[in-house]
């Protein structure tokens, strides 16, 4: 019995290497690394991290950074759930294996990192305001981005469902943060 497991497990592990194998083929076969489509992901992930160069708060940068990474890596840890899921997907990746990458490694956490600086230095309410940069992302940017071809949702998922997981993120990222700086305060002794 045991040995069945593993072999259905084996067996899994090999279809999954055929469809990361096939998307490679699919990617070079229509030449994606040279459509329009794909420069424009190519700008996705640059331009936002040339724009956070220049305007990230250098006094709190490390604040700043850490929560954009808690953004980066639940962002993507939910976007992965989607893919697997079959929810939804990117036709157009900027690395085959790395479906999704421009969107979840610069767009999304550079928007929500430079949303939580703006509510830092302007004492406005982070939830407020990065619930209004998840509605834009569902509801306008999302939208962009199927016209554009480049995501694609799958079955019944649909832009609510999207604002749901961006919810999520921004809590998570926010939550995670506070626990950060609350056992930094905690723990740091005074001068």
């Amino acid at each position: 019995m045991e040995n069945t497991r593993i072999d259905k497990f084996d067996e899994i592990v090999k279809m999954g290497k055929r469809s990361t194998n096939d998307l490679i083929d699919y990617w070079k076969e229509y030449e994606l690394y040279a459509s329009f489509e794909y420069w424009i992901l190519v700008a996705f992930l640059i331009g936002p991290l040339i724009i956070l160069f220049f305007k990230i708060d250098k006094n709190k940068i490390f604040l700043i950074g850490f929560f954009g990474y808690s953004i980066h890596i639940i962002f993507a840890y939910v976007d992965l759930f989607g893919k697997h899921a079959g929810f939804w997907n990117y036709p157009i990746p900027l690395i085959p294996h790395l479906p999704g990458l421009a969107i979840d490694s610069s767009l999304v956490p550079v928007s929500f990192m430079l949303v939580y600086q703006w509510t830092l230095n302007n004492k406005k309410n982070y939830y407020i305001y990065s619930f209004i940069t998840a509605i834009i992302f569902a509801f306008a940017i999302k939208p962009i981005l199927v016209e554009l071809g480049l995501f694609r949702m799958y079955g019944n998922t649909n832009y609510v469902h999207l604002l749901i997981g961006y919810i999520f993120v921004l809590l998570a990222a926010k939550f995670i943060t506070n626990v950060f700086l609350w056992t930094q305060k905690k723990y740091t002794t005074p001068k």
